[in-house]
């Protein structure tokens, strides 16, 4: 029976938008090789389409719903673009069956508020060991984001680049945006002495550092950080983004470090942390930021008292529980093994520039004449992989890089196979 049924699991055909098939039954089914030369007419007008959708939405790329029903011919099948752990989104999808949608009560997390963000935050202070005045949840990290920028900031921020851009776009109008280029030429490398020096001329009231980055994967030591955070007391605001934090080791036993426990020594200290890319669980908008209590205190008294969803409180309930936390464990580590696999095989391809990353995407620099945008959207049109180009990034040469989010294993078979063809 259960053979079975695997086996008609096995044969069924995926619809137009069913990025959870194996990547095995693609490999067998899709052309071997990807076909070379020019785009056809046809392909031609699919990628038009793409581009104005990627110009509709700025500085960030159309998620792939948006793409699948705006080009309802394009047959996506592997979402290499937005940065999430897919055996993480499979975990919640267990518990949300077992517990929500089985036993019928689905319809009371979408029926009724949601318990305000006190409250939520109260369930979150038991998983990560943080008082509850210290914590401020939000509809996702952006929102926090947003929030402590606009509540915060005053005439000058210190952002490095290349970054997430909405530490330098979500400022406000009155706010004066310096920049600390990262070299290029140094793979990114994050260099402490030149940064604090840089801190030192300009005198910001406000510092931002994502550790580790996005869109590079270049990563802080714990230690480094600390004694940065010693030489910029005098610094009013100090964002640490730690949303990539999970898949930073240090050390042989896949064990991370995060700054949350220091907001008490260091006053000035607010921790972001987006539960998309770890958890998988970008669709519910779920994200917390740690920080001092008079500080959420500020940005409670303005709002923010629903700003979670029924889902979103049913994940923070997952996550003060150690049933959840412990199985949550085996799969973070199980995908940093295979991503870290993929990131080796991806590095050794002819014709680009891998940089190295502690996180779990990688930044690919194309050295073959090819085109960022190009690339993307061949593999897109072609293959239904969905990279990033990064044309519209601060700090990087336009037409130059792409970034590649790890997935599955055999995703990522998937995805090697396609890049290799197109850089033929």
């Amino acid at each position: 029976m259960i053979g079975q049924q695997r086996d008609r699991q096995q044969r069924r055909k995926p619809g137009p938008f069913d990025l959870g098939v194996s990547a095995r039954w693609l490999e067998a089914r899709v052309r071997p090789v990807m076909r070379r030369g020019g785009l056809s007419p046809r392909e031609n007008a699919i990628v038009e389409r793409i581009k104005l959708l990627k110009k509709e939405a700025g500085s960030h790329s159309p998620s792939a719903p948006t793409l699948i029903k705006l080009i309802p011919e394009l047959r996506m099948r592997v979402d290499a673009c937005f940065l999430s752990n897919p055996y993480a989104t499979d975990l919640f999808l267990d518990y949300l069956h077992r517990e929500v949608i089985r036993p019928g009560k689905l319809r009371k997390l979408l029926e009724f508020y949601p318990s305000q963000n006190r409250v939520i935050a109260g369930k979150l202070s038991a998983a990560i060991g943080i008082a509850t005045d210290h914590l401020f949840v939000g509809n996702g990290a952006v929102e926090i984001i947003q929030a402590i920028l606009h509540r915060f900031t005053g005439d000058k921020i210190l952002v490095n680049l290349p970054t997430f851009s909405p530490y330098h776009e979500f400022v406000r109008p009155d706010t004066q945006v310096v920049y600390n280029l990262l070299p290029k030429d140094e793979d990114f490398r994050f260099d402490a002495g030149e940064y604090l020096e840089k801190v030192r001329r300009e005198r910001p009231d406000t510092v931002v550092l994502i550790n580790p980055n996005n869109p590079d994967g270049g990563y802080i030591p714990y230690a480094t950080l600390v004694a940065m955070l010693e030489e910029m007391r005098e610094v009013r605001n100090i964002i640490v983004d730690e949303s990539f934090i999970h898949f930073a080791c240090e050390g042989d036993d896949y064990a991370y470090r995060s700054l949350t426990h220091e907001i008490d020594r260091f006053p000035n200290l607010m921790v972001v942390k987006s539960m998309s890319k770890d958890f998988g669980v970008a669709g519910i908008r779920a994200g917390y930021a740690v920080m001092a209590p008079e500080r959420v205190k500020s940005l409670l008294d303005n709002g923010f008292l629903w700003n979670s969803s029924g889902l979103a409180e049913y994940f923070f309930d997952l996550y003060s529980r150690p049933d959840f936390l412990v199985e949550y464990e085996r799969k973070r580590v199980h995908y940093i093994r295979h991503s870290r696999r993929f990131f080796k095989t991806l590095s050794g391809m002819p014709g680009i520039h891998a940089y190295p990353t502690h996180a779990n995407f990688m930044l690919i620099e194309l050295k073959n004449g090819m085109t960022a945008e190009d690339l993307v959207c061949r593999l897109l049109v072609r293959r239904g992989i969905y990279a990033r180009a990064c044309d519209d990034k601060k700090g990087l040469e336009p037409g130059k890089f792409i970034r590649v989010a790890s997935r599955t294993r055999s995703e990522n078979r998937f995805v090697l196979r396609g890049i290799k063809d197109a850089l033929r």
